[in-house]
């Protein structure tokens, strides 16, 4: 038996975080990466506090700072 690759939690902030980093930090590429919706990407970098990028924050910057106020209020 060869030895398995310990699974990667892609909801993990570090491992969010770098993904959205190699996406080039937009959210439509990231979508397509984690097969789901961009609403649910928003949600997701907002609960962990990742910013937006100016691209990202100009489409869906309401939406995150409505997130945020739900969850951190």
């Amino acid at each position: 038996m060869e030895p398995r690759e310990p699974e990667v939690d892609p909801t993990d902030v570090c491992v969010l975080e770098r993904n959205y980093d190699y996406a080039q930090k937009n959210l439509w590429v990231l979508s397509l990466w984690y097969e789901c919706d961009v609403r649910t990407l928003v949600e997701l970098l907002a609960k962990h506090e990742i910013p937006l990028s100016a691209n990202d924050e100009r489409q869906f910057g309401s939406y995150y700072r409505s997130v945020q106020r739900r969850v951190n209020g």
